[in-house]
């Protein structure tokens, strides 16, 4: 088998068309090809008067076995319970699954499909169910995002998560994009294929599913308590999101070593989504049916503290994220085509534990007043404070919009957001949006509507774990994922579920 890298192709070249140059590359006839797999697929767009796509492929003559991971099923009694049915705990639960370890997986909120249903309830009538939202349920809040798999981790097992999407129904072509995304349209029936793998497996998953308590005996859990049914487990995995300020109240009251850390906070930032792809293809480019919807990804920094875009959804829409009620929290979504009319980012600021003291629930309680103010800013009726990005430049209200419609469907109200920030946060916003303006045109032109308050973005609070991948202070219980601190986005997410499941299982062995 060869591997023929970083091959210069037209954006217009179908995938028949690819292979047929990586073919001539590999000096292989197309009619002795046995074996083709297209590995990365990048857009380079830094030229906007010549802008291609940069594959590497495998590619052979001869047929190639296919290699699947073997799952030694472990014989063991041994019970393990994963909490929280986001990316790492799906994962978490699906390794253990196949190794055959019995594991229950439970979530606080709805399956899928009836978690949609409250989303819409939430949008449509105002209200809010604090266990099933865009941040709580099946899937996680990673299931109504832009399904993002790109990751700062690599390794076998992020390797592992995208070709289990792959398996469970995701487009095909998230294996070799460079940026993989798999949209929210496409979450919900890979989400459910998963769950099936894990039920199938025997498994068992369990919604309406609340961890309230649990009982510690000789440094270990003895039992926990869900909703009002008290059960015993050998092992616990703790996989619950950023958002489950209740239980980082429970393992704080239990004595579990738990530490603040540095997060961010900051606004969406809208803009028609024809402008971004102007900014970045050009004008020879920018209106071609095939290509992407443009993204991007942007830094500064001001007085030491980082800015920057999170979470870019291309073709999107700015979503009601709420997880408590009185609060207003945003996020941002797209489905799989990206072909809605604005694009939006979290733009956010760096807030570390310095500056709100000692108390390890500081920054959750920096978070909630933010919520809570922004409600307040919105009417107290979960309308999202909006403004333009000029009037926020210039401190002033805004009057009207211009070309940029808010798409945050439950209503907005235009307010003045100077100062909604701590100061030197704002400063800093502010700081950002001009400067990252030189970089990509028109990021800061005077209809960017934005959007208040993206608060979530990770988790404010690390539920302290050793070399084992174990609590420092409890010997069974497993901190896991975005929430306990561990990971930063899907992918990562899910390899670190991956990774726990796979503690447990040497421990049986």
């Amino acid at each position: 088998m060869k591997r023929i890298t970083n091959v210069k192709v037209p954006i217009n070249c179908d995938e028949l068309k690819i292979q047929q140059i990586i073919a001539k590359k590999a000096r292989i006839p197309n009619n002795e090809i046995k074996y083709y797999n297209l590995v990365k697929k990048s857009l380079d767009a830094r030229d906007k008067s010549n802008i291609f796509y940069t594959v590497t492929a495998d590619i052979s003559n001869k047929e190639q076995p296919i290699i699947e991971k073997e799952y030694k099923q472990v014989k063991t009694k041994a019970n393990v319970l994963v909490v929280g049915a986001g990316p790492a705990g799906l994962f978490c639960a699906l390794e253990l699954a196949r190794y055959g370890i019995n594991v229950t997986l439970i979530e606080r909120g709805k399956c899928v499909d009836e978690r949609t249903k409250s989303v819409n309830l939430f949008i449509k009538n105002k209200i809010l169910d604090e266990d099933s939202n865009i941040q709580f349920g099946e899937g996680g809040a990673g299931a109504f995002s832009d399904g993002k798999l790109n990751s700062g981790v690599g390794g076998t097992l992020a390797k592992e998560v995208i070709e289990d999407f792959v398996r469970f129904g995701a487009p095909k072509e998230i294996a070799y994009l460079n940026k993989p995304h798999v949209g929210s349209d496409n979450l919900p029936k890979v989400v459910k294929n998963l769950r099936n793998e894990i039920i199938k497996l025997g498994g068992k998953v369990r919604f309406n599913s609340k961890l309230v308590d649990f009982s510690i005996k000789n440094n270990k859990i003895e039992s926990v308590t869900i909703n009002d049914s008290i059960e015993k487990y050998d092992e616990v995995v703790l996989a619950v999101g950023h958002s489950a300020r209740d239980v980082y109240n429970l393992v704080y009251n239990k004595g579990v070593k738990i530490e603040a850390k540095d997060f961010a906070v900051g606004f969406r930032i809208e803009h028609l989504k024809e402008r971004i792809n102007l900014s970045q293809y050009g004008e020879k480019y920018y209106k071609l049916s095939n290509m992407p919807t443009a993204d991007y990804k942007l830094t500064s920094s001001f007085n030491g503290r980082g800015v920057f875009t999170f979470c870019m959804c291309p073709g999107g829409y700015v979503m009601p994220s709420s997880s408590q009620k009185n609060t207003v929290v945003v996020n941002g979504m797209s489905n799989f085509k990206r072909n809605a009319v604005n694009s939006n980012s979290a733009i956010i600021v760096q807030v570390r534990t310095t500056d709100f003291g000692d108390n390890v629930f500081g920054g959750i309680n920096f978070q909630k007043d933010l919520e809570e103010k922004a409600f307040k800013l919105g009417g107290e009726d979960y309308s999202c404070p909006v403004q333009l990005v000029g009037d926020y430049l210039n401190n002033k209200t805004s009057s009207s919009f211009g070309d940029v419609i808010p798409s945050y469907p439950m209503g907005v109200k235009k307010v003045n957001l100077n100062g909604f920030l701590p100061k030197g946060l704002d400063m800093a916003i502010q700081h950002a949006i001009k400067d990252m303006g030189k970089r990509l045109v028109g990021f800061d032109s005077y209809d960017g509507v934005l959007s208040a308050v993206e608060s979530r973005t990770s988790s404010p609070i690390r539920i302290l774990r050793n070399e084992d991948l174990v609590s420092v202070s409890v010997d069974n219980l497993y901190p896991c994922g975005e929430g306990c601190g561990y990971a930063g986005g899907i992918t990562s997410a899910g390899a670190d579920g991956k990774k726990v499941a796979n503690k447990i299982v040497q421990k049986y062995i």
